[in-house]
């Protein structure tokens, strides 16, 4: 039975790749950090076949020993201060999570297992400003948040360790990719879960910064799935993985209010608090590599993606009752 650790498995990518694994027969470990309050909502009803394990990005020995006791064949790296805004009020706490802490992972795998197949969440904010349209694995990065600047540290430092200690070492640059498991700060979450709010008579505005963004949304389910067989090849290499489409905001915004029967434009206000110091206008991913290599290519349409997502939503404000008429 193989087995594997994943970092962050509370998050939403973490979630969807331990139920990924377990399907196929992993035996799966799931790193914590040790906090008052571990949410375990996304997992829950699989918590029972996974090993929940104590460790953290910012204690090396913790993760030396966690590879000692459990031996994993596969590690995860899926842990990080992954929200772009947060990055910039807590810039140095980011850069300690998202750039070093990967380094301390890579280390603790060079120390105790060289042989162990590593996976890097490396993401398409390392672009930012971005130098081609679509981004590849060889566009240049310009990044844009302190968190952008982290990733491109934990991208680099993989491809170090890889050709300096010959580790099997990937890294997946991860257009952006939702589901219903989204945390509610992230833009797409926020704009379906307004949309159910508003259908059920709960709410009846939605403010939101910058409209014209443009981003490359997939299925999270799709791209956990491009995370293993990145580990099966029988080389290690970096990858991007997305759709090859862009749409803004705006578009998001449409799709989901006309999908409950809304027009969106009397219920969306644009409030300036929400732009960013540096703003991320364009992402769009070049996938073929991935789709060549590893034959990997994305199932869920962006249309479909938003409504799972406000199904999602709705289904879940009817199933607490709480859709009894209220605005605000």
């Amino acid at each position: 039975m193989p087995k594997a650790l994943i970092t962050g498995i509370t998050g939403q990518d973490g979630s969807y790749l331990a139920e990924f694994l377990l399907a196929r027969g992993y035996e799966v470990i799931g790193m914590v950090r040790r906090t008052s309050t571990i949410n375990f909502d996304r997992i829950r009803d699989f918590q029972d076949r996974i090993e929940i394990v104590q460790g953290d990005l910012l204690d090396q020995v913790s993760l030396i020993n966690i590879l000692q006791e459990h031996r994993p064949n596969e590690v995860y790296n899926l842990a990080a201060q992954s929200f772009v805004p947060t990055s910039f009020q807590q810039p140095v706490l980011t850069g300690e999570f998202t750039a070093l802490g990967v380094t301390r992972v890579l280390d603790a795998i060079r120390i105790v297992d060289p042989q162990i197949h590593f996976y890097q969440a490396s993401s398409s904010e390392m672009f930012g400003k971005v130098h081609e349209v679509p981004q590849r694995e060889t566009t240049p990065f310009h990044p844009r948040s302190p968190y952008g600047v982290a990733k491109v540290y934990g991208h680099w430092i993989t491809i170090n360790y890889r050709e300096s200690y010959n580790l099997f070492a990937c890294s997946g640059i991860l257009f952006n990719h939702e589901s219903p498991r989204r945390g509610l700060e992230f833009v797409t979450h926020k704009i379906t879960h307004a949309v159910a709010r508003i259908k059920l008579g709960l709410a009846d505005e939605l403010r939101l910064g910058n409209l014209e963004a443009r981003r490359d949304w997939g299925y999270a389910p799709d791209y956990v799935h491009a995370m293993w067989l990145m580990l099966q090849h029988d080389r290690p290499d970096d990858y991007v993985v997305a759709t090859g489409e862009t749409h803004s905001v705006r578009e998001f915004c449409q799709v989901a209010f006309d999908y409950v029967g809304l027009d969106w434009e009397k219920h969306v206000i644009v409030d300036p608090k929400f732009h960013r110091p540096a703003e991320v206008d364009l992402l769009v991913g070049d996938p073929s590599k991935a789709g060549r290599i590893l034959h990997w290519e994305p199932t869920v349409t962006f249309q479909q993606l938003v409504r799972i997502m406000v199904d999602a939503d709705l289904t879940a404000l009817q199933q607490t009752g709480n859709h009894s008429p209220h605005v605000g």
